[in-house]
């Protein structure tokens, strides 16, 4: 066991304050510590003068975050099994305090793992605790309480259509999972590009959104969230599968992840007659149109005038036209409406799952990359296709701003991007990357980068930054592989 003076010996020297961004001055800090180490090995009075101190700084930092932009300064953490343990829990939210955090982005569920305990966990996913003696210990509910004490709010971070590696272990798993046209999962797909040379996340298995499994599935774990009561709840993921390389961009059907068996029947049920059915099933398995394919199918349906599905209305020049001309206009179109099944499918996901949050007064939020949903060239689509341009306005937006160019430029591009067609700019909530008071992978500080972008949009009221773990690398990995 890693005594907790093993833990606060070991951190990163504290970095210059900055009262502006809310930072506890660097005595208090190490006086805070001092008092929980002593009051941990049993003396009461540095725990109560302890106690007293984590309830100035909260009211310090309620003050400050009023006085200060922005309102809200976030950001993003995982937990391990050691934070368990009070003291450990307490050291942590107290250096995010310490940095002028007065909101917490727990991951409540991410590498296909659950923070519910093993006792209380109807999931399909296993508990993140599941060391012996601790079947009933909510690191969940612990979080919540920690945050709240210090003046913090406590949202549940939750991956979405990631279900993760642990999923597949479900049974009737693989027709649940979301398929490119090559009948690839995500972790088929994944497999292909290590095998090729290319950077993999095995962790990511991706769910076909349209599949009623899925969504019962990731209910389920909902219903559990909602029932420790977070101040929030954020959905990551929201998204499909980004490809490597030149398949970042998706240019044909078979690039969609629109072959589960679930997302099929959604997209022939689009179809509005039966030659439009029939047509859909043949763009479908060949992935574009012949000739033949119009000719076949004008004389198996001699009575409808042409193939339709929603969103197309009938051509008037259709019959006059060439069999050829018909073909581009229908293969055209049927690569729209399989674009647009594809985001809907995400919609209708984060649709669903944000419902049950906001019924219960619990803001949610939407975690997405800016250009996720971004045209390439005359035809090409980002391959995430994450539409985060048609999520709900009643929601809060959270773009991952993550741009590298050496400087805050293409970040507040980013930012402004989803500013702009934003219908409540202040719902617009960005999420930064870096360290305070150091440039890191190309990016400026955190300073710098908010800076910018109050500058650029003074209207944001709210900031986050990912995460804890690259600010305190050396602390996230001794909580990490701490053994209870």
């Amino acid at each position: 066991m890693l005594s907790i003076g093993g833990f606060m010996g070991m951190g990163r020297p504290a970095q210059a304050q900055r009262p502006d961004f809310c930072h506890v001055p660097t005595n208090e800090i190490q006086l805070k510590q001092q008092l929980l180490v002593a009051g941990v090995q049993g003396d009461a009075n540095s725990m109560e003068q302890y106690e007293e101190l984590v309830d100035r700084h909260a009211e310090f930092l309620e003050d400050c975050r009023q006085d200060n932009w922005p309102q809200n300064q976030a950001i993003w953490v995982r937990l391990y099994p050691c934070d368990a343990r009070p003291e450990v829990m307490n050291q942590l939210f107290d250096m995010m305090v310490n940095k002028g955090y007065n909101q917490v982005y727990v991951e409540v569920f991410g590498a296909g793992q659950v923070l519910l305990p093993q006792s209380d966990n109807p999931t399909v996913w296993p508990s993140v605790l599941r060391s012996p003696g601790y079947e009933n210990h909510d690191l969940l509910a612990q979080a919540i309480e920690t945050g709240r004490e210090r003046g913090m709010k406590v949202y549940a971070w939750m991956f979405s259509m990631n279900f993760g590696h642990s999923y597949l272990q479900r049974s009737g798993s693989s027709q649940i999972l979301a398929r490119n046209g090559q009948g690839q999962s995500s972790l088929d797909y994944s497999r292909q590009i290590s095998i090729n040379g290319g950077e993999v996340n095995h962790e990511e298995v991706f769910i076909d959104p349209y599949n009623p499994q899925a969504r019962t599935d990731y209910q389920a774990l909902l219903d559990s969230v909602l029932q420790r009561n977070p101040d929030g709840m954020l959905f990551d993921y929201i998204r499909y599968p980004r490809g490597s390389g030149p398949d970042s961009v998706a240019e044909r059907v078979d690039d969609l992840w629109i072959y589960g068996p679930s997302a099929q029947q959604a997209f022939l049920q689009r179809a509005q007659n039966n030659s439009g059915q029939d047509i859909i099933v043949r763009f479908l398995q060949r992935g574009y149109l012949t000739n033949q394919d119009v000719v076949d199918v004008a004389s198996l349906y001699p009575g409808e005038s042409q193939p339709l599905w929603q969103s197309l209305e009938p051509a008037a020049g259709y019959g006059d036209a060439t069999t050829e001309q018909r073909r581009a206009y229908l293969q055209q179109n049927l690569w729209r409406l399989a674009i647009a099944h594809a985001f809907q499918g995400v919609v209708d996901f984060l649709n669903t799952a944000a419902a049950p949050v906001q019924r219960q007064g619990i803001p949610a939020g939407a975690v997405f990359f800016p250009e996720g949903n971004q045209f390439v060239g005359q035809t090409g689509i980002d391959s995430r296709l994450q539409p985060w341009d048609r999520f709900p306005t009643s929601m809060e937006w959270h773009p991952m701003s993550y741009g590298v160019c050496g400087g805050t430029g293409c970040i507040v591009d980013q930012v402004m991007r989803v500013v702009e067609r934003a219908a409540n700019p202040g719902q617009v909530k960005p999420v930064l990357a870096g360290s305070w008071g150091e440039r890191t992978n190309n990016r400026p500080a955190l300073e710098s980068q908010m800076l910018a972008i109050r500058q650029a949009a003074p209207q944001i009221r709210t900031v986050s930054h990912f995460a804890f773990s690259w600010q305190e690398p050396e602390y996230d990995r001794q909580r990490q592989f701490c053994q209870l």
